[in-house]
């Protein structure tokens, strides 16, 4: 299989490398290789964290700018911030308002790469259902809406099924399903 570059990033605190985790074991699952890394840098203080994950045939864990195929971030300015690695056509996905994202100083940067981006304010809905740790679930349901990748909103939910403490399951699930429909629906507008 081609090689599939993930890049994920948000400030620490924030389950990047949860959300890491559910993509990685999906993966594995379905039986592709996987090489990651991370960088944590100031994480413990709300500082910046990134994951690079590498679906398919590959010798190295790192994602070099401009190869990235998909870029989640949970935070609009790490959104920005490693916005450079995105592949020209790449694919991003912000949690920010849909209505204010992006910033007009970058429209045009967008345009010119082919940028395909897609915000929805995850920590809002997870916040909503109860469960506001829970806004990397929220993403990586979001993301799934769009039938993308090579990962399936059925794999990713079984592995959040299986992830999920027994105490926390129904909660996630809910957070789950609800972000997935709300993908599914702007997939389906567009």
């Amino acid at each position: 299989m081609k090689t599939v570059n993930f890049v994920l990033s948000g400030l620490g605190g924030q389950g990047i490398l949860f959300m890491t985790k559910i993509f990685a074991l999906t993966a594995i699952d379905k039986g592709y290789n996987i090489l990651g890394a991370e960088t944590h840098g100031m994480a413990q203080r709300g500082g910046s964290v990134v994951s690079h994950l590498r679906i398919g045939d590959t010798e190295s864990s790192l994602i070099c700018a401009g190869t990235a195929d998909f870029l989640i971030s949970m935070d609009e300015s790490e959104a920005y911030r490693y916005l450079p690695y995105l592949k020209k056509e790449g694919n991003l996905f912000v949690n920010a308002s849909y209505d204010t994202f992006p910033d007009k100083r970058v429209t045009s940067y967008f345009s010119k790469m082919k940028i395909k981006y897609q915000a929805m304010q995850a920590s809002k809905v997870a916040f909503k259902l109860g469960s506001p740790r829970s806004t990397n679930l929220a993403m990586v349901a979001f993301y799934s809406g769009f039938d993308i990748g090579p990962l399936t909103k059925d794999e990713l939910r079984t592995t959040v099924n299986t992830l999920s403490p027994d105490l926390f399951k129904e909660k996630n699930l809910k957070i789950f399903d609800t972000c997935y429909k709300t993908g599914r629906k702007m997939f389906l507008e567009n």
